[in-house]
């Protein structure tokens, strides 16, 4: 490797070059840092660890390679290629989720029609366990109205089972009821983000759900 220092500029260096009828021809490129104070037809020690240019025999920058990161701007670098990923498999899940709901209705009132069954088969689930809890109650009173006759006395065992039966079944059913009206609050959040959504994707709503005045568009897909 030969290296060269010379003040005078690259474009006295180049002439130096091409002058020195003794030297071995290069490759045609030339490396150079510090602003072109010191280059070499490979990469000079001097120039290692920091920024330096690739040039033609013509003076034109191939090619720019900048100083070796720091630590600091290395974890940036990383934090930063991170965070594109994480926007890159955000956007790819988007757009599947957006392509399923395009697949799943054909038109805004498919999501009404959906949320409509859903709605109404949590609703009989909700009846059905608000029944069965007026029920154990029921039960739960003629038990109490019978252990009223005993008072200070021990309980028939018949008394007592139906008392802790109609209070399990009162327990259960009301966790039952809970988790129920919880599913209908659900099952409502995710057809008003559907029918948001499927809005913003199509620009079609139906007229439930169109701004007062607006007129539903009804433009095919």
């Amino acid at each position: 490797m030969s290296v060269l220092k010379h003040s005078a500029g690259l474009i006295l260096l180049l002439a130096a070059f091409s002058t020195q009828a003794a030297a071995p021809a290069g490759p045609g490129r030339f490396y150079c840092c510090e602003g072109g104070r010191v280059c070499g037809d490979s990469l000079p020690e001097q120039c290692r660890g920091k920024a330096y240019r690739i040039l033609d025999n013509g003076g034109n920058v191939l090619k720019e390679v900048g100083p070796p990161l720091t630590a600091e701007q290395k974890a940036l670098a990383t934090a930063e290629a991170l965070r594109k990923k994480e926007l890159e498999e955000h956007a790819r899940e988007q757009r599947r989720k957006d392509q399923a709901l395009l697949d799943t209705y054909a038109t805004p009132q498919d999501i009404d029609l959906a949320q409509g069954k859903a709605e109404a088969d949590i609703n009989l689930a909700i009846k059905g366990a608000e029944e069965r809890i007026a029920a154990a109650r029921k039960q739960r009173k003629k038990f109490e109205d019978e252990a009223e006759f005993y008072k200070k006395k021990a309980l028939p065992p018949d008394v007592a089972k139906g008392l802790r039966d109609a209070d399990h079944e009162i327990k259960t059913q009301q966790e039952l009821l809970d988790v129920k009206q919880g599913d209908a609050a659900t099952i409502k959040a995710k057809y008003d983000a559907d029918r948001k959504r499927y809005a913003e994707l199509t620009g079609r709503t139906t007229a439930a759900t169109a701004k007062p005045g607006a007129t539903p568009a009804t433009q095919p897909r």
